[in-house]
């Protein structure tokens, strides 16, 4: 395959555009990976779309929790479409070319829509908090108004600095190779095809990392602390298995997303094998948007309820 480059001063390749290797290194997959990816991305589709469904039309989830999962997993089918499309093209057609533009939108949409998961995973573990510490302030507290103002600073809150990052990141200079060792543009890949010294580009991103994924773990485990404080003190054995029903599930995802993404980006850059950091960021990227509705549905008595409700009119 062709690499377009422009030779510029110094001897150093100016990349006009990328090739994804994606998964060129498993040749005997490459007829099964399309369909595979195709069943995952549809299912991902319908069941974030199904929970949007009920939440919205079922008068019993008309309720905060719910209020903030329907967001999720509408934020789940966005962030999912910024790079399982684009896999599913290269894998159909066998090009894996993306032009320099491409590369860098992708990126910005992956970076600003991970930030506001981190956000929202971060709110809705205040929303159990609230539900569980202080269940007689929760009506007050958790309002329609404050929870429109929260939904909207998750979506909103790491747009402008994602943005900024992203330009930062493109104006490195690109040495002699375009190939992107991964299945879509991301900051550890790209940063190995970049020249000279990056060590102030990487402090960035580390402190970027911190601002939006390590603050909002650190607010979810004091809220996660608290509620299990607050559960082994209740009385009745029925309502702290309730309560850990509740929680579970959102804690789940947590682990899933937070612990593959902060391996990923707070790792020095001496330690990104290819292959490991594919493995990690398909949990991220695929698996999480995968298993959220089953995490949220199978796991919620309400939820499972709407359903059959919804099914039982249809």
């Amino acid at each position: 395959m062709k690499h377009e480059e422009i030779q510029a001063e110094d001897n150093v390749s100016t990349v006009v555009q990328f090739v994804l290797l994606g998964f060129s290194e498993l040749p005997n997959l490459q007829g099964f990976l399309p369909g595979v990816f195709s069943i995952i991305y549809v299912a991902i589709l319908i069941g974030n779309s199904l929970i949007v469904i009920i939440t919205r039309l079922d008068p019993a989830l008309h309720k905060p929790m719910y209020f903030f999962l329907a967001h999720f997993s509408i934020l789940e089918i966005c962030y999912v479409s910024v790079t399982l499309p684009r896999i599913l093209v290269s894998l159909w057609t066998k090009d894996r070319r993306i032009s320099l533009l491409s590369c860098a939108t992708q990126l910005c949409f992956f970076l600003v829509l991970g930030t506001a998961e981190c956000f929202f995973l971060a709110v809705m573990a205040y929303d159990h908090y609230v539900a569980i510490c202080n269940p007689l302030h929760y009506p007050l507290v958790m309002n329609p108004r404050k929870c429109h103002q929260l939904a909207i600073g998750s979506w909103l809150g790491g747009m402008p600095v994602q943005i900024g990052q992203t330009c930062q990141i493109f104006t490195l200079h690109f040495c002699y190779s375009n190939q992107i060792n991964h299945f879509f543009c991301d900051i550890p890949p790209i940063f190995k095809l970049a020249c000279g010294d990056i060590s102030v580009h990487e402090l960035s991103v580390y402190v970027v990392v911190m601002l939006a994924a390590v603050v909002p773990f650190v607010l979810i485990l004091a809220s996660y602390i608290k509620i299990i404080v607050t559960i082994l003190r209740l009385p009745t054995a029925q309502g702290r298995t309730k309560a850990f029903s509740t929680c579970s599930s959102h804690l789940l995802v947590v682990v899933l997303f937070f612990g593959t993404a902060s391996i990923t980006y707070l790792r020095p850059k001496s330690n990104h094998p290819a292959g490991t950091d594919k493995l990690l960021s398909l949990f991220y990227t695929i698996v999480t948007p995968m298993f959220n509705p089953v995490i949220y549905t199978l796991r919620n008595q309400d939820v499972i309820a709407a359903l059959k409700r919804l099914f039982l009119k249809t």
